[in-house]
């Protein structure tokens, strides 16, 4: 009995444990992985001024159905 009690225990704590970590991932990690990868696509397909800024990045903008969706961004000059 004293070994299925064991058992239980280390059960709860790797259950507890794949919570905590499932909860870090999507509440923290994934919003930055998800915001990172848009505007990485937006980046692919902007329209982009060629005059490039003091960092490397140029002024672009995005647009959807021929109208512009957002504001300006910046995205690294790809040349």
């Amino acid at each position: 009995m004293k070994q299925a009690t064991g058992e239980l225990n280390i059960t709860v704590v790797i259950v507890v444990a794949v919570a905590i970590l499932s909860v870090f991932f999507f509440a923290i990690l994934w919003p930055n992985i998800k915001n990172t990868f848009i505007a990485t696509n937006k980046c692919s397909d902007a329209v982009c001024d060629k005059r490039t800024l003091s960092e490397g990045l140029v002024t672009c903008k995005y647009y959807k159905n021929g109208r512009q969706e957002g504001t300006e961004f910046k995205c690294p000059w790809k040349g």
